[in-house]
């Protein structure tokens, strides 16, 4: 699953990093892409270490910079081994940072390129990252199955879309679920959150919990995808 936590502020202006750890552990999810974490600083306080313990899941972290003292960015939760764990600089100019982080994850011997997406919102920004991206998601030294997920920011087909839909498999939620918008998440607009893969990957169902947690621990809803692994 991406979920974007929104550094556990909900939709109530709420911190709560204790809330998202229940709309995670409601979901169930293996394995989960989160974007805007906080973590580590200097007078404790870390979420993603609440998080992680209140799931009993491991996780590694792609911190892109420091917000008030504190580590931020991207992280990935599996309950499967964790082989190896790579984060790539998508900053551009003088916007804010962001990163690409590679997890490669063991599951069941079949090991899995797990890519946390989190893309700029500025037009200029997302087309350099863009190319970025697709060159090193679809990197010919980096083989086998491949499962790219986050928030890409990109609201209407653009060229990250572009990019990505003629380089990889391109998951279309409309096929799956009636609305597809992912933001804002009591009241969602606009689909931010997408799912791409490559390799021997099979789709086998998409969902997006909708419950009374998931519409106000986040300012984006949960995107899940049931995966067969061929």
């Amino acid at each position: 699953m991406t979920y974007n936590i929104h550094r556990a502020r909900g939709m109530d202006r709420r911190t709560r990093p204790e809330r998202v750890a229940e709309v995670l552990r409601a979901i169930d999810a293996d394995i989960i892409a989160l974007q805007e974490v906080i973590g580590a600083g200097p007078h404790g306080g870390s979420h993603i270490e609440d998080i992680g313990a209140a799931l009993g899941m491991g996780w590694v972290m792609g911190p892109t910079r420091h917000l008030r003292g504190h580590l931020f960015g991207n992280v990935v939760l599996s309950r499967f081994p964790i082989r190896h764990h790579t984060q790539h600089d998508l900053s551009w100019k003088s916007c804010e940072e962001r990163g690409l982080q590679r997890v490669d994850v063991d599951v069941h011997g079949h090991l899995l390129h797990v890519y946390n997406v989190h893309l700029g919102t500025a037009i200029l920004e997302r087309r350099y990252q863009a190319q970025r991206l697709a060159s090193i998601v679809t990197d010919p030294h980096v083989t086998g199955r491949k499962i790219i997920l986050g928030d890409f920011n990109e609201w209407m087909k653009g060229l990250t879309t572009s990019l990505l839909s003629a380089r990889l498999k391109s998951v279309d939620i409309g096929k799956y679920l009636p609305r597809k918008r992912t933001y804002p998440g009591l009241f969602p607009l606009v689909h931010l959150d997408h799912i791409y893969y490559a390799g021997k990957l099979e789709i086998a169902d998409i969902s997006m919990p909708r419950t009374r947690l998931s519409l106000v621990a986040s300012d984006h809803l949960p995107l899940v995808a049931d995966i067969d692994i061929c």
